[in-house]
C-alpha cells in the first residue's frame, strides 16, 4: 500500500495556499455527486444560456477493437491513469479542479450530466478548452440500471442532446448514472446512441462520502495502478483538496494523469 504522508517543503506549501484558495471558492458547496442533492439546497445560480463560444466541433465516441463493451481499465500497460469525474455539481469545484490538474500538468476526464450542464453551460466548452476529455453522464442522474427503456434512453440521448448543442459532438464516453456498470439493457442503449462503450473504473474514491482529504489521497493511492480509471466528482471540497495529494503522489510514482481517451489509444 502506498501511504500518501504530510510533507513540509515548499512545494507542498504552495500546493497548500492553492488548495486553500480554491476551499474559499467553493466553502459552503452542498455535495452533489452520485447521490441525492438535498431536497433543501438553493437552487444554483444561472450562467448565460448562449452557446459558448471557441474551437471547432468536440471529438466524438470511438470504438476500440479487442477492448470490451464495459471498459474498468487499460490493458495497454503504460504508466499512465485516468481521473474521471462526474459532472455535476457546484461549478466553483469543477473551476477548482480543472485548474489544479492543468497546473500540474494532467488531463482529465469530465463526465458530465445533462441537468448540470442546461445550468452552466460554458463550463463545457472549458473542459474541452483545457484538453480534457468530456462524456456523458445522464441527463437527470437517476438510477439509470432501474429504468424502464424509453426512460433509460431518454436520459442518454437527452445529455446527448445537450453536449451536441454546446460542443457540436456527443462526448467521447458515456457512463452510467447510480450505477458502476451499466445493466445489459442500458449498454446496448448507450451503443445505439452512438457510445460503442460503456465507460466504468476500477478505483472508487468514495469521495462523495466526504471522507477527508488525507483519507481520499490514501484511498486513491491505494487502488491506483497502472491503466486505472479512478472515480471522483465534481461538487466536493475533500475532493478539491486532496487533488494535489493525487497528483503528487502520481508524479512520485511515475505515473501520468491522461484522458481516458489517451490512456487507451
Amino acid at each position: 500500500m502506498v501511504r500518501v504522508t504530510e510533507r513540509t517543503d515548499g512545494t507542498d506549501r504552495r500546493a497548500a495556499l492553492r488548495t486553500a484558495a480554491a476551499l474559499a471558492a467553493v466553502a459552503g458547496a452542498a455535495a452533489a455527486g452520485c447521490t441525492p442533492e438535498p431536497a433543501s439546497r438553493p437552487a444554483p445560480a444561472r450562467e448565460p444560456t448562449g452557446t459558448p463560444t471557441g474551437r471547432g466541433p468536440a471529438p466524438g465516441p470511438r470504438g476500440f477493437p479487442g477492448l470490451p463493451a464495459q471498459i474498468t481499465h487499460s490493458p495497454r500497460g503504460r504508466p499512465e491513469v485516468a481521473l474521471t469525474f462526474h459532472g455535476q455539481g457546484d461549478p466553483g469545484t469543477a473551476h477548482a479542479l480543472l485548474a489544479e490538474a492543468e497546473r500540474a500538468g494532467a488531463r482529465v476526464t469530465v463526465l458530465a450530466v445533462g441537468s448540470w450542464l442546461d445550468a452552466h453551460p460554458r463550463l463545457a466548452r472549458r473542459v474541452l478548452d483545457g484538453g480534457h476529455d468530456l462524456g456523458n453522464h445522464t441527463l437527470n442522474h437517476r438510477d439509470i440500471n432501474a429504468l424502464p427503456e424509453a426512460a433509460a434512453y431518454a436520459e442518454i440521448t437527452g445529455c446527448a442532446d445537450r453536449l451536441r448543442r454546446l460542443t457540436g459532438g456527443i462526448g467521447t464516453w458515456f457512463r452510467p448514472s447510480r450505477a458502476r456498470r451499466a445493466s445489459p439493457l442500458v449498454a446496448r442503449l448507450a451503443r445505439r446512441a452512438g457510445y460503442p462503450h460503456v465507460l466504468s473504473y476500477d478505483v472508487d474514491s468514495l469521495d462523495f462520502t466526504s471522507p477527508g482529504a488525507p483519507a481520499l489521497a490514501r484511498a486513491v493511492a491505494a487502488g491506483t495502478r497502472p491503466g486505472s480509471v479512478v472515480s471522483l466528482h465534481f461538487g466536493y471540497a475533500d475532493t478539491v483538496a486532496a487533488l494535489p495529494a493525487v497528483l503528487d503522489d502520481l508524479h512520485r510514482r511515475g505515473l501520468r494523469a491522461v484522458t481516458t481517451t489517451e490512456l487507451l489509444t
